[in-house]
């Protein structure tokens, strides 16, 4: 089809933007800073840890505890909230532009007598912009050539298609409306047929404009793994809050009841002697106080924004762009995958190989194509096209294969069929449902004295149906002459395609284009292009990457089913006689219980439709697998929805990546796996902070519980638990968010989504590192042996042992991020990767000596000297052979290993 617009000058294009604004809609409100920290302030969590403060704040009024007790917790909450808001806060702002970098969307326009590409914001009211299928509207704006074909839905909530055509020379200017036929609207989608808009509303004052600030595009649903660690996070609140009562009643009881060897007298004596009684309540109070803030594990419900923020840049590096934060955590979980093959196994970049003529003459080279057919050949292609030649040079518009067949023309040929002054009548525009384009022309110059004046339609599309309707062929001197070789011809088709050549029929008919927009008959065959994809060389070892992983990969093609064949046993599909291979129509054969039962050895589907892909999606999840499925254009969004994860391809329609959870940017299959590595890692990276801040919680709680129970009525104070608490949490989740994207995590099985975040192997390390740390502490607190070796004067220094005895515990946690980051026994494994864990762990050490010289009477300490450092240092160590003879164990039991 050809356009003749000569669209805006610069100057035009500039006096539009100024006196009718830009394209862009004003960007949508989020949450503010301040909104999320007084949202984060409501956080059950906070309120509790509020309700402490304002307990040790009335009793340090009547001087019962210290004033900086409560001045600590309020640090605390202040720094947990601004920590997890900024967090939340510049997650959601990187996310935001991480999309928006991704996702610039470009238009066709006319402009200066030219067809360039535009992004949709700079595009100005008077803009004349070329629409084809898979096109986003970009404006508000009047139908003036062509016809198309539009979805609505994202305005009407309509998904049914709506036909729009040329708005009449005549037309009395009216209000538009969207069941209007002759204005098209900002946000609709092409679904068939090509036209040009004129351009008369943008950005704001659009339909979609108004519209858009009572939408709201941000995902507020909250992910599953979001949800388990909210359940997670009030299962150990509530166990804090119930062991928070049973210390201060077991506090109380040793000391009004066991205390008075059980004597009622003695009992009724002490509840009564407020001198005494008032100052032990006190004392349970602030123990159950300090158990919740043992227990609270604060930081498990940012985790998942820090690991994300951390790993964002990564993905993108990766290619990887994450639409909704649902689909790189089900990733993990995939255990059948549906991929296209253009683009995705191969590079996508079809280019000419061959011509065969109707008497099976095979050319290599365009130029060794005789004159007379050439010229055939070059109209047949150029005016049954929906690919343009910018003034760069570059082919633009319409699919990958018109792409590939306009490369295969020389400049000369372009001249000679402009010089046709061929008039296009009508056009059927190629879908994969139909599987042939035409376009009825007429011209004012013949060739072979068959165009002048007559109205022919040209035709190209899959060889078995533009074959069925032709019984004659051009020969080489351009001359009509019978199709007598029709089996040889199919057999020399049938033999390219099983090497993976895609293989394109043109013919010319004498019959207009029909109503129905049947396929017209009576043609004669001008010829077969045959053009290859190379496939892409990382795709064999990326596909059986994902095989190993667990992952039934199936290959979903528009090719014929010997090409299908071809490439899937060159990229490792098929290794198996057991695999199979269906075309579309063997498919819907079957019933869906035959499905079922056939589905573990479905390898291909050939000649696919696109309500191929939605079946199979349905099919399979019904089944209870989880499914991704990958798709590039209009047609593939109900399938990318129904999908547990949709891969949209970079380089697909702007509605396929709407629908998408995942845009892989170079629609690779070799990114598809990486996406699902990090989802397995971005998994795992969480698991292993849970277990390291659930040791802590576990050390801390039973140290302050068991600790009255042996005559040690503080072990840790509040203050040193709430800096454990703040160094610890977000540090915590930094080190462990940095952690590399192992290919080994590619050889275990599909995560299973239904599966509890606490594994065995979890808690395992969790009681085991927890109650170890809690054991040895307490033992060094209370040892003569350990005692003597912190003197000051030649004497043991209370002061000096318990420092210790707070730096041990310190250390050993520290030192059990090394057992936890690895279920190797090699604690090293892989930690140059992920530099951030020991940058982490390395200011944490620092910052717990500075702290230990400065912390006094606040936190606790008094110095200590370099002797004293290397005892604690060193006793700490004895955590990593604790847990390396709990992994030996492990491995001994559990024969099916369990790991993170």
């Amino acid at each position: 089809m050809k356009h003749n617009y000569e669209g805006l000058s610069k100057s035009e294009v500039e006096e539009s933007r100024k006196n009718f604004g830009p394209n862009n809609l004003s960007p949508h409100e989020i949450e503010s800073f301040w909104d999320k920290l007084l949202k984060n302030f409501k956080n059950p969590i906070i309120i509790m840890l509020n309700v402490a403060l304002v307990a040790i704040f009335i009793l340090s009024l009547f001087n019962l505890t210290a004033w900086y007790e409560a001045f600590a917790i309020a640090i605390a909450v202040a720094l947990a909230t601004l920590i997890s808001t900024f967090s939340e806060f510049k997650n959601e702002n990187s996310f935001q532009k991480l999309q928006e970098e991704a996702a610039r969307i470009e238009n066709n326009v006319f402009r200066e007598g030219h067809l360039s590409k535009v992004l949709v914001g700079d595009i100005v009211k008077g803009d004349f912009v070329l629409l084809q299928s898979g096109d986003k509207i970009p404006a508000d704006g009047k139908l003036i050539g062509g016809e198309i074909k539009v979805n609505q839905a994202s305005l009407t909530g309509e998904s049914e298609g709506v036909q729009k055509i040329k708005i009449p020379d005549d037309h009395v200017s009216d209000t538009p409306d969207l069941a209007s036929s002759y204005y098209l609207f900002r946000g609709a989608v092409v679904e068939d047929g090509e036209a040009v808009m004129l351009v008369e509303t943008v950005g704001d004052d659009s339909f979609y404009g108004k519209l858009s600030r009572e939408l709201s595009l941000s995902e507020d649903r909250l992910s599953p793994l979001q949800v388990k660690l909210a359940d997670l996070t009030g299962f150990i609140s509530k166990f804090g809050y119930m062991a928070a009562i049973i210390i201060a009643v077991t506090y109380m009881f040793e000391k009004a009841v066991i205390s008075n060897d059980f004597d009622s007298d003695k009992v009724l004596i002490y509840f009564t002697d407020w001198e005494i009684f008032i100052p032990d309540m006190v004392d349970a109070i602030v123990l159950s106080i300090i158990i919740v803030v043992a227990a609270i594990p604060e930081g498990l419900p940012t985790m998942i924004a820090i690991v994300l923020s951390l790993n964002m840049r990564k993905l993108l590096q990766e290619k990887v762009l994450v639409r909704k934060l649902l689909g790189i955590e089900t990733a993990g979980s995939l255990n059948i995958l549906f991929t296209d093959k253009t683009g995705t196994i191969t590079k996508g970049k079809l280019e000419p190989k061959l011509f065969i003529s109707g008497n099976i003459t095979a050319y290599s080279k365009y130029a060794s194509i005789p004159e007379s057919l050439r010229a055939l050949l070059s109209l047949s292609i150029l005016e049954n096209s929906s690919s343009y030649i910018s003034d760069e040079g570059e082919v633009i518009g319409g699919n990958v294969s018109e792409r590939a067949l306009i490369s295969f023309i020389n400049k000369e040929d372009f001249d000679n069929v402009a010089k046709l002054q061929v008039e296009l009548k009508q056009k059927i525009l190629f879908n994969s449902q139909r599987k042939f384009s035409a376009s009825q022309i007429v011209a004012g110059t013949s060739i072979n004295g068959i165009l002048k004046d007559s109205h022919i339609t040209l035709v190209k599309g899959a060889p078995e149906i533009i074959l069925a309707q032709c019984d004659r062929y051009f020969d080489e001197n351009g001359n009509i002459s019978e199709l007598q070789v029709m089996d040889k011809l199919i057999s020399e088709i049938d033999s390219l395609a099983d090497t993976g050549i895609r293989l394109i029929a043109l013919s010319i008919s004498g019959e207009p284009i029909k109503e129905d927009e049947s396929l017209p008959r009576n043609g004669t065959l001008v010829g077969i292009v045959g053009i290859s994809d190379e496939i892409r060389k990382e795709s064999a070892w990326s596909i059986e990457e994902v095989k190993r992983a667990g992952i039934q990969v199936v290959m979903i093609t528009g090719d014929r089913k010997g090409t299908a064949a071809a490439i899937a046993d060159e990229v490792g599909l098929l290794d198996d006689k057991k695999d199979i291979i269906l075309v579309s129509s063997e498919l819907n054969r079957h019933t869906d219980d035959e499905l079922k039962k056939m589905l573990p050895d479905l390898r291909v589907i050939a000649r696919a439709l696109p309500t191929d892909k939605s079946r199979l999606v349905r099919i399979s999840k019904s089944l209870g697998k989880v499914v991704g499925m990958t798709g590039d254009g209009v047609n593939d969004s109900p399938a990318l929805k129904q999908a547990d994860v949709g891969f949209a391809m970079g380089s697909g329609s702007e509605v396929s990546k709407e629908a998408g959870d995942i845009v892989i940017l170079d629609d690779n299959i070799h990114s598809i796996s990486n996406a699902i590595r990090y989802g397995r890692t971005i998994f795992k990276s969480i698991r292993k902070f849970i277990v390291f801040q659930l040791t802590i919680n576990v050390a801390a709680v039973s140290t302050v519980f068991i600790g009255p129970l042996i005559g040690i009525n503080f072990p840790l104070t509040i203050i040193q638990l709430l800096w454990i608490n703040i160094i610890m949490d977000t540090l915590g989740a930094i080190a462990f968010g940095g952690e590399p994207a192992l290919i080994r995590y590619m050889d275990e099985p599909p995560i299973d989504r239904k599966e509890n975040i606490l594994t065995k192997y979890m808690n395992s390390s969790i009681l085991t590192g927890g109650i170890f740390i809690m054991a040895f502490s307490l033992f060094f607190l209370i040892s003569e042996p350990f005692k003597v070796l912190f003197v000051r004067n030649g004497v043991p220094d209370a002061s000096v042992h318990i420092t210790a005895f707070f730096n041990l515990f310190i250390f050993m946690i520290i030192l059990n991020g090394f057992n936890v980051r690895t279920e190797k026994l090699n604690l090293l494994d892989h930690i140059e990767e992920n530099k951030s864990f020991i940058a982490v762990i390395g200011l944490i050490f620092v910052l717990q000596i500075f702290f230990t010289y400065i912390g006094g009477e606040v936190l606790r300490t008094t110095p200590l000297e370099i002797g004293e450092w290397t005892i604690v240092f060193g006793l700490s160590l004895l955590i990593i052979p604790v847990d390396l003879l709990r992994k030996l164990i492990w491995r001994y039991f559990a024969k099916s290993s369990e790991s993170l």
